[in-house]
């Protein structure tokens, strides 16, 4: 199994050896289900709610479907959000969360470092949509090129972004509910 986030398609069995214990469907009705466990949905759902926006304020925009004065300022707030928060979300798990489970659960280590380089393999995503936007917002608004290039950016980030999500909820949850370790 490839551990590319590109051609991933989920984390390997070693990886995911607690998930027999903790299994994603009983994870909200273990007792261990924290406010930190809530509050990393929370989060996932949120970047997951603003790479949707974003493709459909582009979608929208594309078929003229939306004032072209409202899609700018729109995208450049969703953007900047997402863009935002996924930076400063990536480097508190990286340098807090991360090396305090990674304690907990050794054997799981190669899966964190997976996850590590996700973020970098992200934050590459997360550069390339920065400059796809701002191509598209110095265009004319009937420039579709420019908006098909910021479109297909977001798409591929959502894509990558929601495996790599998936991914860490199946690492992390299990080791959050085995352990506990709330705020």
């Amino acid at each position: 199994m490839t551990e590319a986030l590109e051609t991933r398609e989920g984390l390997s069995e070693p990886l995911r050896v607690l998930l027999k214990d903790y299994p994603r469907e009983a994870w909200e009705a273990d007792p261990g289900f924290s406010q930190l466990i809530q509050f990393w949905f929370s989060r996932h759902a949120m970047f997951r709610e603003l790479c949707a926006r974003i493709t459909e304020l582009l979608e929208a925009h594309l078929d003229k479907r939306v004032d072209p004065q409202l899609m700018k300022p729109h995208h450049t707030r969703y953007a900047n959000m997402l863009l935002g928060g996924l930076h400063e979300y990536h480097h508190v798990e990286d340098d807090h969360y991360f090396p305090k489970l990674i304690v907990l659960e050794e054997k799981l280590e190669h899966g964190f470092e997976i996850l590590d380089r996700d973020h970098h393999d992200l934050t590459e995503r997360l550069e390339a949509i920065a400059a796809a936007s701002n191509v598209m917002l110095q265009a004319p608004e009937d420039d579709r090129e420019a908006a098909e290039g910021a479109l297909k950016e977001i798409s591929r980030l959502g894509r990558l972004l929601d495996r790599h999500l998936w991914d860490e909820e199946e690492l992390i949850v299990p080791v959050l509910l085995k352990h506990g370790m709330d705020g």
